[in-house]
């Protein structure tokens, strides 16, 4: 059952270092909490709950780890560990109101889970047992919990949901070159006509963009496993026993089947967001091969019967409100927008983690974020560019050896046996008149329509 908040007129009052805050009865937050919720503006987004998830885990860890260590009592730790399942299986969802334009180091978010935790354990319990600082917050601070929750939230969010879609629309890719692997068809560069290649090669180019995409985002990913827990307020790990950052890392991969590993300098966890930096880098470079690998199918689709039309994309909704049967790319549409969503978010992402100063990056929650915004838009996108556009799509053969039989560029095959200018003349000629190439060749003299033939084979020139 989800204990959701539900807003009341009723209100119990709340202490912290300030003094007391009125707290709408209902609710499972605090004072730090509510203070926030005045001083900040709500509607430009909420933390995300992969960061809250994250939190959560952080804190279920911590208790566990406390205990091990002496730092907390058996009975506390049961407690935050319950409350902390009921976050994690999104029973309080509700209760976490916080914007993400909040303190930089995103400490209001740290405290609005401390919070949450200690006061329905309270709750829980029948009695006062738990202080948001003094026992959920035990052994940590805000400065290397709330960096640790974005990595790991960046982390299982590339491996469950990014690099799964990505990999689905790498295999569709390679299913299309299966399935076009003898089509020959003309090659364009600079939007001109070029020498021949296959369907298959065509599409291949795509697929190797996204393979290395996939190889890049795998190796970024694998940096965000090392965490800076036990850096407490600016890395010196004041107020942290021995052990802590390790036995925290070996909690956090058995809870998440990842492997999660102490940072070996914490000054630098808590001072830069490097990884976080170079990880949104792989999705810019990901957005920016998504943007043309559609905007080739944009242009090789065109038509159908007034353009290139070399392939066939899927008719998945009336095209115009005015033009009966129109078939727009709206797959690509979408795609190449999500694209260049996902290189503004690079951006603000770039210029966050170049702020900051001295010990501490403030801009946490804006590189967060777009992190995981970038996640679930590239996500999506891939999904239904695959769902809707890639697996239906379909390679109009005939248009194909149509427009190959028409490229003058096929000349570029007699060039070692007449000469480039001679071959060029050829071109030109054939296209001047408005005759075929052979035409324009046998007039030359240059060749026999048996040495044509022979030289001028597309099957020999792929």
């Amino acid at each position: 059952m989800q204990e959701k908040f539900v807003p009341t007129n009723r209100m119990r009052m709340e202490k912290d270092a300030l003094g007391e805050v009125p707290v709408p009865e209902t609710a499972y937050w605090g004072a730090q909490t509510e203070r926030s919720l005045h001083h900040f503006p709500t509607d430009g987004g909420t933390m995300p709950l992969e960061v809250i998830y994250a939190l959560a885990r952080i804190k279920k860890a911590a208790a566990g780890v406390n205990v091990t260590l002496g730092a907390l009592d058996e009975r506390r730790a049961d407690l935050i560990d319950t409350v902390c399942e009921e976050i994690l299986q999104g029973k309080l969802d509700t209760h976490f109101p916080l914007s993400i334009w909040q303190t930089g180091s995103g400490t209001q978010t740290n405290m609005n889970v401390n919070e949450v935790i200690a006061h329905r354990g309270n709750v829980l319990a029948g009695e006062n047992l738990l202080h948001p600082n003094d026992h959920v917050n035990r052994s940590q601070s805000s400065n290397d919990v709330f960096p640790s929750a974005m990595y790991i939230a960046a982390r299982e969010q590339a491996e469950r949901r990014l690099l799964p879609a990505l990999s689905a629309l790498i295999q569709a890719f390679r299913q299309k070159e299966e399935e076009v692997c003898d089509v020959i068809k003309t090659g364009r560069t600079h939007l001109q006509d070029a020498t021949p290649l296959t369907a298959a090669q065509e599409i291949s180019a795509w697929r190797v963009a996204l393979e290395e995409n996939e190889k890049a985002i795998r190796e970024a990913t694998e940096e965000l496993g090392a965490l800076p827990l036990g850096g407490t307020a600016v890395g010196t790990g004041l107020n942290a026993p021995k052990g802590y950052d390790q036995a925290m890392c070996e909690a956090l991969s058995a809870q998440l089947g990842l492997i999660f590993t102490p940072l070996e300098n914490k000054f630098y966890g808590l001072s830069m967001k490097s990884p976080l930096n170079r990880f949104h880098g792989t999705l810019k470079s990901l957005a920016t091969d998504l943007n043309k690998i559609a905007n080739d199918i944009r242009f090789l689709s065109c038509g159908p019967r007034c353009g290139i039309g070399e392939y066939r994309i899927p008719a998945n909704e009336p095209g115009s409100s005015i033009m009966p049967g129109k078939v727009n790319p709206t797959q690509v549409e979408s795609l190449t927008m999500i694209s260049l969503q996902v290189m503004g978010n690079d951006v603000a992402v770039g210029m966050a983690a170049a702020s900051g100063q001295m010990q501490l990056n403030t801009y946490m929650p804006l590189i967060i974020h777009n992190v995981l915004t970038s996640m679930r838009l590239l996500a999506g996108g891939m999904d239904c560019f695959r769902q809707f556009l890639v697996e239906g799509l379909e390679a109009d053969t005939a248009q194909m050896t149509h427009l190959l039989t028409q490229s003058l560029m096929l000349v570029t095959a007699l060039a070692p046996h007449i000469g480039y200018d001679a071959a060029s003349q050829i071109a030109h000629t054939a296209h001047k008149r408005g005759i075929t190439l052979k035409e324009a060749a046998l007039e030359s003299g240059l060749v026999t329509s048996e040495e044509y033939d022979r030289l001028v084979d597309p099957a020999k020139m792929v």
